[in-house]
This record gives structure tokens, C-alpha cells and sequence, in this order.
């Protein structure tokens, strides 16, 4: 979450509570935050040195505007280069791909997108090893039902990252 905040905030500076209204109007899709994990997660980019605090006094609600130091945009564009992995793998590509637009269009949005399709694609090889070995496998009658619907669950993943990758690919 603290690298979609880290977007966010580089479109301009913003207070929690237009932070989480934000987060409402578009990463609420893939990323659900409170106001209490939102205000955590600031907590924690301040601390960090990626985020500064400004008081607004000149506001009618007096509110703190968030913004995002140069070591915090340089983590964002490090966070935007890295490849997927783990159980998060889906929300941090659909976080990526929210943000891409912030990259400059060229070598640094393209490479980001690369390595959206390379991790995705590595994902959809491991699954479909996964699926040969099981076809593979010797299910005993008594297991067969119980396969049949795990089996179905991989078959899911594998779909969903076929069709991953061919949106990725539409984003030229």
C-alpha cells in the first residue's frame, strides 16, 4: 500500500482524508484502505524519509498535506521495476499498471511494463509445470472429486494469467 500512496501523492500533494478519497475513486478496485491503515502507512513513509508533512493552517480544516521526498519517488521507481512474486502478485501488477502513467513515456514506463510481462509470464510457466506434473499424477477413485475442483482451481490461475498476459500486452 505505501507504494500506491507513493503514486498517489506524486500527482499531488495530499491530506489523509484526500488520500482515502483516492483511494475510493480508483485503487479501492484492488487495494482496500481505511483511514486507519492509510494513516499507518503515512506514519511509516515519514518515518522512512519518503514522505514529508506540511501543515496546511491556511486551510479551513487545518489539514497536513503529504508529499513524497526525492529517496521516496526514487523507492517508487525502484518498486516499479521489480518483478511479482507471492501471494500479492495480481494486486501489485494491477497497482503497477494504475501507476504506470506516472513514469515517463520511454525506456524507464517500458522497461516497468517488461518486467509486468516477464513476471507474469515466469508465473503462468510454474503454474502450467504444476498442471502437467498433476495430469501426470495417479489420482485414486476415492480422491477423484476432491482433485477435480483443486485441478479446477489451477485452471483458474492458469486463465487468469494467460489473460493477464494478453492484457499486458494491449498496453503498447
Amino acid at each position: 500500500m505505501q507504494f500506491v500512496i507513493l503514486g498517489l501523492l506524486m500527482i499531488a500533494p495530499m491530506s489523509l482524508y484526500d488520500l482515502h478519497k483516492q483511494f475510493a475513486a480508483g485503487p479501492s478496485l484492488f487495494y482496500s484502505a481505511s483511514f486507519g491503515s492509510l494513516q499507518r502507512a503515512l506514519r511509516q513513509l515519514v518515518a522512512r524519509g519518503w514522505v514529508t508533512v506540511t501543515d496546511a493552517s491556511s486551510s479551513a480544516r487545518r489539514r497536513n498535506l503529504h508529499a513524497p521526498t526525492e529517496e521516496g519517488l526514487e523507492a517508487w521507481r525502484a518498486w516499479m521495476r521489480e518483478p511479482l512474486s507471492g501471494a500479492a502478485a495480481e494486486t501489485s501488477m494491477l497497482a503497477k499498471v494504475f501507476l504506470l502513467g506516472l513514469l515517463p513515456d520511454g525506456p524507464e514506463r517500458d522497461a516497468a511494463l517488461d518486467v509486468l510481462r516477464e513476471s507474469a509470464a515466469a508465473a503462468l510457466a510454474d503454474l502450467r509445470a504444476v498442471a502437467a506434473e498433476l495430469d501426470a499424477a495417479e489420482i485414486p477413485d476415492a480422491y477423484g472429486e476432491i482433485f477435480r475442483y483443486q485441478r479446477a482451481t489451477l485452471d483458474y490461475g492458469i486463465r487468469s494469467h494467460e489473460l493477464a498476459i494478453d492484457w499486458l500486452a494491449e498496453l503498447d
